[in-house]
């Protein structure tokens, strides 16, 4: 193999380019892509394993997050309600209400994460 392979996309390791947020649990995220039209800023997609997510208290942001469950199920906890996405769904997460995303299956769940301007 010379150089110009070593960057490939079949060279790399399934997990290049995935990190792990602070305060977060058997979670690992990599960045799909960044602003659009100024009212998406980004989008991600998250690999959440058995009893992971996070991050571990509750937190809350000026930008909104619309997460869509491609494998597993996942489970958004507020303060005062707690919601299930289930594989093939979509749920709209309020920013400014305090709040974690957990995996709710028995298996790893895979989610897309897009970053809503408000």
């Amino acid at each position: 193999m010379n150089n110009t392979d070593a960057g490939t996309a079949e060279n790399q390791s399934p997990e290049a380019g995935f990190v792990t947020p602070p305060k977060h649990i058997n979670f690992k995220a990599k960045k799909l892509f960044g602003e659009i039209s100024g009212k998406i800023r980004d989008g991600a997609v998250a690999v959440v394993e058995l009893n992971g997510g996070g991050p571990e208290e509750k937190h809350s942001h000026p930008h909104n997050h619309l997460f869509i469950v491609t494998s597993g199920e996942a489970r958004v906890e507020y303060d005062d309600e707690t919601v299930i996405i289930h594989e093939n769904e979509a749920f709209m997460v309020e920013g400014i209400r305090p709040h974690a995303v957990w995996n709710n299956a028995d298996r790893t769940t895979v989610m897309i994460g897009i970053t809503i301007v408000r």
